[in-house]
């Protein structure tokens, strides 16, 4: 079985909505691109049709797979993703697409070489945000400077949804991630610099899409304990040794 180039993995809760037409985008841009790709959507406890809808395009799009798991949270249905795929590079996405497909190319080379880790940041030179309330945008910022200051400092957006792993780099890092929620990329990325992956910061076009699934009182309380216990892991060396 060839490796393939690039493994691109969608976590889906109850996204039957939004799924055909982000399939529709990304079997066209894989269709147009030289290399081997796989596409893995990681259903997680949806209570929609969201694994019917996988299913109905798979005849038509052979790269297309899917994992089914009984346990919910982002965190966990990335996990699982980039351990069970198999191309040099890993692309993790939100199934919404906020950023254009078309962007993934600036993750891999040759346009980015030697990529270890890169993410997509709506914060760096050259970026634009479009359309996004004020308020969110305000939020973001108060959350990324707590961030900055307890566990990573330097990059300004840990949490835009698209990120890119070589195979080495996700094969070290997400076997020690332990983090199921919405904090999990702050984990994830925290895991990277303490094994000593050098973290790139991607400035994309990103466009606010209503629907988030995010509570901002209980979700945020729980961010910010989250990013104490990552801070105290860190002081601890356990993302640097063995499995948390």
């Amino acid at each position: 079985m060839s490796t393939p180039f690039l493994s691109l993995i969608l976590p889906a809760h109850n996204e039957a909505e939004r799924l055909p037409h982000s399939l529709k985008l990304v079997q066209e841009f894989i269709n147009r691109q030289t290399y081997e790709s796989e596409v893995l959507v990681i259903e997680n406890a949806s209570a929609d049709d969201t694994a019917k809808v996988v299913e109905g395009y798979q005849a038509s799009f052979p790269q297309l797979k899917m994992i089914r798991l009984e346990q919910g949270g982002k965190g966990n249905a990335i996990r699982v993703g980039m351990q069970a795929s198999r191309g040099e590079y890993r692309f993790m996405a939100d199934v919404d697409f906020s950023m254009p497909v078309e962007e993934i190319s600036k993750f891999l080379p040759p346009n980015l070489a030697q990529t270890q880790v890169a993410i997509a940041s709506r914060e760096q030179a050259g970026s634009k945000r479009i359309a996004e309330p004020f308020y969110r945008h305000m939020i973001g910022r108060v959350f990324n400077g707590l961030v900055r200051i307890l566990v990573l400092p330097g990059l300004q957006d840990t949490q835009c949804g698209f990120k890119c792993f070589s195979a080495e780099a996700a094969e070290q890092i997400f076997p020690k991630q332990t983090l199921n929620g919405w904090s999990f990329d702050v984990e994830v990325l925290t895991i990277a610099r303490e094994l000593g992956f050098k973290v790139l910061e991607v400035p994309i076009t990103w466009t606010y899409q209503p629907g988030s699934r995010m509570s901002i009182l209980s979700d945020s309380w729980q961010m910010f304990k989250d990013l104490l216990l990552i801070r105290s892991r860190k002081r601890k060396g356990l993302y640097r040794g063995k499995t948390v």
